[in-house]
């Protein structure tokens, strides 16, 4: 098998690299847990745009670079697919397909953050599943309004906020129990199309709860896309 850098971002990502031999490099940005139990090699940290990436696979000859990043970590993506052009070797890319309304769903596409504060205008208890980006616009919650922000760590809220720090998969049950113990009334996410993090998504549809979803990035073209684990190993086995 030629040498692979594979860009970590999502669950599946690891589930890769659990396969990957010694030679290979998995690459992770450093946000969450980083994995001590691989065979390949284990990268945490940035690149320094394309051309620092670029340079990395020119320096380690590697022959593949395989994107597995999140489906919002947008410039990531570009600067792989450039990257990979610079240096003259193929950029594949796990591609998680996007969540679907299903029937009792009421979902609102919002474009960007002033989108999204605008469309919130009319909720109380708004129950943020975004990351950490929230956290930049504490000071701007409306006094009709307490935030619930769920991040992968706990952070500092305010009186208007609280941040729980919880990480995926998550049991519907617990998920029941946090809309009812909150009282939210309106759910913000992201599509990431997870299993792992899907079960808010069914809570809302039984409680009759909005969801405003953040539209997802425009990403680059690649040499090849994949929808699952098994399409990538099936292709790098062949």
């Amino acid at each position: 098998m030629k040498r692979i850098l594979l860009l970590g971002g999502v669950t599946e990502a690891l589930a890769i690299a659990r396969t990957l031999g010694p030679q290979h490099i998995y690459s992770l940005a450093g946000v969450g847990r980083v994995p001590t139990d691989l065979s390949c090699q284990v990268r945490v940290g940035g690149y320094g745009g394309a051309q620092g990436l670029a340079q990395f696979i020119d320096d380690q000859a590697i022959d593949l670079l395989l994107d597995a990043t999140h489906p919002y970590a947008a410039q990531i993506s570009q600067n792989a697919a450039t990257a990979a052009r610079m240096s003259g070797i193929p950029c594949w890319a796990l591609r998680r397909p996007a969540w679907q309304a299903q029937a009792g769903d009421n979902w609102r596409e919002v474009n960007d953050w002033p989108d999204l504060i605008s469309a919130l205008q009319p909720f109380s208890r708004p129950l943020f599943t975004l990351g950490r980006e929230p956290l930049q616009h504490l000071h701007e919650i409306p006094p009709e309004q307490f935030w619930t922000l769920r991040a992968l760590d706990v952070y500092p809220g305010n009186e208007r906020c609280e941040v729980i720090g919880a990480r995926g998969p998550f049991l519907i049950d617990d998920e029941r129990q946090l809309f009812e113990r909150r009282q939210i009334d309106v759910l913000i996410s992201k599509n990431s199309g997870s299993t792992a993090t899907e079960p808010k998504l069914e809570v809302a549809r039984e409680r009759g709860v909005p969801v405003l979803v953040l539209k997802r990035p425009v990403l680059p073209r690649v040499d090849r896309e994949f929808e699952s684990v098994k399409q990538v190993l099936a292709a790098l086995s062949s």
